[in-house]
């Protein structure tokens, strides 16, 4: 949840990391798009806070992280696919555990 927030503040604020606006375009993610994905992300945070909605903010998670792992693929970077592999396990096994690790 916090990762979401930092993530989310840390795509506003592209222009000021060089690193991370190289990976997005590489990724092909275009200038008006990385808005949208900072939007996106703070939306998950936001969503993981209540137990309402902690599984839909999980799937959004589960899903922006394929759709990273699906524009590496497309910009021939598998080691980035690789590496995002961990972390798309981590929503869906706190899927699995519910809000906030009821048992």
């Amino acid at each position: 949840m916090v990762l979401s927030f930092k993530h989310g503040w840390d795509t506003f604020h592209y222009k000021s990391n060089p690193q991370s606006l190289k990976m997005m375009n590489e990724l092909g993610i275009s200038e008006g798009m990385i808005p949208v994905m900072g939007v996106l992300t703070i939306l998950t945070g936001i969503l993981l806070l209540f137990p309402r909605t902690f599984f839909w903010g999980n799937v959004l998670n589960a899903l922006s992280i394929v759709l990273i792992m699906a524009l590496a693929l497309r910009a021939s970077n598998v080691n980035m696919v690789i590496l995002e592999i961990p972390f798309l396990v981590i929503p869906l096994v706190v899927i699995w555990l519910k809000y906030p690790f009821k048992n």
